[in-house]
């Protein structure tokens, strides 16, 4: 939706009534990914694409009617041996879309959804998308705040906290719920829409546990560097597809290299004179989490460099080492999960206890 928005702020600001279809679930080779949009304005002025052209005919069409009736559908859009041209997509994919009218009375976040867009403040977006729910009833939901209702205050808080891992991740999803937020039911569909892109996660280092280390990150959503000074181990073939490798003095690369307070840095080249200077970097910006690997004896002696070097207890304190829960890891990959469970930990304030020995609620109460 980001590149369509401009024209529908300006719509909705004039509070003139427009339609908007979403793709919110594909099957096969469908051309246009989850939340790929297409809205009918005024003048019947079409801005977007839900399919690259194969089935905007009809969307257009539906949006119109959603628009003259209020009421939001869902429609569908596949492939048919028999009549492939009148069903819509020759390209063997399905895809399904939500239409709705979006109005200020009938999407009062919107506006605020457009500027946290538009200023690249992550937001998610839920939208009931089908079941005993308000049809295209949006919450929008921010880190530290939430805008509108679903209909009901469980499915709001059940969404809610569904939302914020997402946001997390940049990720966008279709869930399913219950009435009131039941998570073993699934008479509720909703759309979940991130604005916000995935957060990174610097691996330093190319050895075998890194490749493990790339993969875990790849799996749980983070756009995945890794990064070491040796050409030899720094190849793109050791690792999975889609994680950049970058050769490069680490210290040099991090200093070039944006992060926030999402970021993942892993520390894995077990050696002073790589990894002093890098974490001497890595802990005066922002992170989410910074751990290295090491013996207890590597990480005292590293710790006595970092403060001889400058750095404070308090930025000290942030460093995560021995990276990792105690899991009785042995090889690369369980090393990875355990890293990946600290991560995940560290991020919603899990104790890493296992749920057998804890009582009460095991996600609690999302806030607002």
């Amino acid at each position: 939706m980001r590149e369509i928005l401009p024209a529908l702020e300006r719509w909705y600001t004039a509070r003139v009534p427009f339609g908007l279809a979403t793709v919110v679930a594909v099957s096969r080779s469908a051309p246009r990914g989850p939340g790929a949009a297409m809205a009918v304005g005024p003048g019947d002025e079409v801005v977007g694409s839900v399919s690259g052209g194969c089935v905007e005919g009809a969307v257009f069409e539906l949006a119109q009617e959603v628009v003259a009736s209020g009421e939001a559908r869902l429609a569908t859009f596949g492939y048919s041996d028999e009549d492939a041209f009148a069903v819509g997509l020759t390209c063997g994919g399905e895809i399904t879309l939500l239409v709705r009218a979006v109005t200020p009375a009938s999407d009062p976040a919107f506006g605020r959804i457009a500027a946290s867009v538009t200023a690249g403040e992550p937001v998610t977006a839920a939208t009931v998308v089908d079941g005993p729910a308000p049809r295209g009833a949006v919450l929008a939901v921010w880190a530290d705040a939430v805008v509108g209702t679903l209909g009901t205050s469980g499915l709001d808080a059940a969404v809610t906290a569904d939302a914020r891992g997402e946001l997390a991740l940049g990720a966008t999803v279709l869930r399913h719920y219950g009435p009131q937020g039941q998570r073993r039911e699934d008479t509720v569909s909703v759309f979940l829409q991130s604005f916000a892109p995935p957060p990174r996660m610097l691996v330093f280092g190319a050895i075998d546990y890194a490749a493990a280390v790339a993969r875990m990150g790849d799996f749980l959503g983070y756009r995945v560097t890794v990064c070491d000074a040796r050409p030899v181990f720094a190849t793109p073939k050791r690792f999975p597809p889609g994680v950049e490798v970058v050769v490069d003095w680490p210290h040099r690369y991090l200093q070039s290299a944006g992060t926030d307070g999402r970021t993942v840095i892993c520390v894995l080249t077990h050696d002073p004179k790589f990894d002093v200077p890098l974490l001497e970097e890595a802990l005066r910006r922002p992170a989410a989490y910074i751990g290295a690997m090491g013996s207890r004896r590597t990480h005292d002696e590293r710790r006595a460099r970092l403060s001889r070097a400058g750095l404070s207890e308090a930025e000290l304190s942030r460093l995560r080492s021995p990276l990792g829960l105690d899991l009785g890891a042995r090889t690369p990959e369980e090393v990875a999960v355990s890293v990946a469970a600290e991560i995940v930990a560290l991020r919603w304030g899990g104790s890493g206890t296992p749920l057998t020995l804890t009582t009460g609620a095991i996600h609690p109460p999302a806030t607002s």
